[in-house]
């Protein structure tokens, strides 16, 4: 599943649904799709995101890493889950500036 985000202050971003579930939890919602963050609840919610990512990324800091001590040339590098965040953060803090409602919902196949 693929979870689109939509608001006036920022262009849509899509983000995997397990990725977009696990974040709108860490920001305070129960992670239903779809859904709808009204623009006064914005601004709590971006701070209790940033907090957990920011304590997630210590805990991740303080682990040693599960790759190999060899890099092999076919595997990309994991994308963490503060870089996934980023485009949600940029989407959120916008809509806090702006006073603007964000929505989400399942995305919808091009077929």
């Amino acid at each position: 599943m693929l979870v689109t985000f939509h608001s006036n202050a920022w262009s849509s971003i899509t983000m995997f649904g397990d990725v977009a579930i696990t974040l709108l939890k860490m920001a305070g919602h129960s992670g239903t799709v779809p859904s709808a963050m009204l623009a006064a609840d914005i601004p709590s919610a971006l701070a209790r995101l940033e907090h957990k990512l920011a304590a997630t990324g210590a805990e991740d800091k303080g682990k040693k890493s599960a790759r190999p001590d060899v890099e092999d040339a076919d595997t990309p590098p994991a994308v963490g889950l503060r870089m996934r965040a980023h485009p949600l953060i940029q989407l959120l803090s916008a809509a806090a500036r702006q006073k603007c409602d964000v929505t989400w919902e399942e995305a919808r196949s091009a077929t």
